[in-house]
């Protein structure tokens, strides 16, 4: 492997062989030299190096300074940030940090805001307090009676669109509502939710629609739903609005791209995940609510903490963890550090590159674009014109797997509707607009071996 493979390229047999001493578990421990010999030399190899510029593949990212500081400070002093009385400064801290990131993010200031494990545990709680929400207005306390106490339980539907995130199908099957549930919005040729299909969807169907997803951001194309028509569907039908914006919230922060997000502040429930861009360490997620009350619905006291008479507060009752971890602090450590222009510009970064490799890409006669950017995200394929049409979807699966192999940079693949395509993001400022057309060029030169094979 050479010095700027991104990562071993090794298959997974032979990682697991590598990997073995690792889990030799004995009566006897080891030194710290001996053991970090035995990780450098059998774990590090096989991790990807995210610092790559050539790591255009996932939402991944590397840990910044002053990040690094606050999960130093969070390993060293473990804190379970359930509630005041585990975690006095822990507990603050994350109350403070979520009304200034409501703030800074433009939501609703009359909200709350929570910390979590992931996107998808975020989104599949927005659900579950749409669901709560849904109840009470139905006249019963969902906490006791359960989806049995809808009139009619099958009847309960999640619109979101096609290009939402799996998540969502996470969501309705671990709440008990199925797959069945969810309807399907087309997306339009942009890759946003088509309002006026989610319109005459509502419109058209016999289900009750509960909540309606939009993302601020799809983790396919990096599309950002036109939020205000979607919330006044939302308002006339009654349902529950959510913005998944685990991938895309970010960059609201970044001035010319924050109309894009017009209108999240009139959602029900905001979902997000630092962890991504802004490289703060993993698990580093949230939820925001419109209301406090959205929260204290799903509380749930005990008899020896989170007592309905505790006065302190208590981020353990806004979610079901009852261990967490402190993860407001290695946000706050980011910030400060940084300083947020610096943040501006190290969001704005890939974004700009990404809209310049895009420039330069879309009147080649060769590549077909799948989109026009949002965010940080090209979707492509390859179409040289003496390749049949039925083989393209074959071809980007070979110029992937061919890519991939190589090690020195990573990409993915989606598929948008029936079409394979070729997929790159840009996350950090290491990946600039030079780096995503080398990319490309790697991608045409694998495109040419094709050629000549078949």
């Amino acid at each position: 492997m050479g010095s700027s493979s991104i990562y071993s390229g090794a298959s997974p047999e032979k990682v697991a062989e590598d990997l073995q001493p690792l889990v030799d578990f004995q009566d006897a421990g080891l030194s710290p030299d001996e053991l970090e010999s035995l990780v450098e030399e059998r774990l590090i190899p096989h991790l990807m190096k995210y610092d790559s510029p050539g790591f255009q593949s996932m939402f991944n990212i590397l840990p910044e300074k002053g990040a690094k500081y606050g999960g130093y400070i969070t390993l060293k002093y473990n804190q379970g940030v359930t509630n005041w009385q585990v975690s006095p400064g822990g507990a603050v801290l994350e109350e403070l940090c979520c009304r200034k990131l409501i703030d800074l993010l433009g939501l609703c200031p009359a909200g709350d805001g929570t910390f979590m494990y992931s996107g998808t545990y975020a989104n599949q709680e927005a659900v579950y307090l749409a669901l709560h929400w849904k109840a009470e207005k139905d006249g019963f306390n969902l906490g006791e009676k359960g989806l049995m106490g809808f009139p009619n339980p099958r009847a309960l539907a999640v619109a979101v669109s096609t290009d939402a995130h799996f998540s969502m199908r996470h969501a309705v099957r671990m709440l008990g509502l199925g797959e069945e549930s969810l309807i399907s919005v087309p997306v339009d040729k942009n890759r946003r939710m088509d309002s006026g299909v989610l319109e005459d969807s509502v419109d058209a169907t016999e289900k009750e629609i509960v909540c309606v997803v939009a993302t601020a951001g799809t983790t396919a194309t990096g599309s950002v739903d036109n939020i205000p028509p979607i919330a006044e569907i939302c308002k006339k039908a009654g349902a529950w609005l959510h913005v998944d914006g685990a991938y895309g919230l970010a960059y609201k922060l970044v001035p010319e791209w924050s109309s894009l997000f017009a209108g999240v502040e009139l959602a029900d429930s905001v979902s997000w995940d630092p962890h991504k861009q802004m490289g703060i360490p993993i698990p580093n997620s949230l939820l925001f609510v419109r209301r406090k009350e959205d929260f204290e619905r799903m509380s749930i006291h005990s008899h020896y903490f989170n007592r309905e008479e505790d006065v302190g507060p208590n981020p353990g009752l806004k979610s079901p963890p009852s261990t967490r971890p402190m993860s407001a602090l290695s946000m706050v450590t980011s910030i400060r550090y940084q300083g947020l222009k610096k943040v501006v510009e190290r969001l704005r970064s890939p974004l700009i590159a990404v809209r310049d490799a895009y420039e330069t890409i879309r009147e080649d006669p060769d590549i077909e674009v799948c989109h026009y950017p949002d965010t940080g995200i090209l979707c492509f394929r390859i179409a040289p014109p003496d390749i049949p049409r039925d083989q393209l979807n074959q071809l980007q699966m070979y110029i992937y797997t061919r890519i991939t192999q190589e090690g020195q940079r990573y990409i993915s693949v989606t598929r948008l509707e029936d079409t394979t395509v070729l997929r790159l993001v840009a996350l950090s400022p290491q990946v600039t607009c030079e780096a995503l057309l080398e990319t490309v060029a790697a991608v045409r030169d694998v495109a040419g071996e094709y050629q000549f094979m078949y």
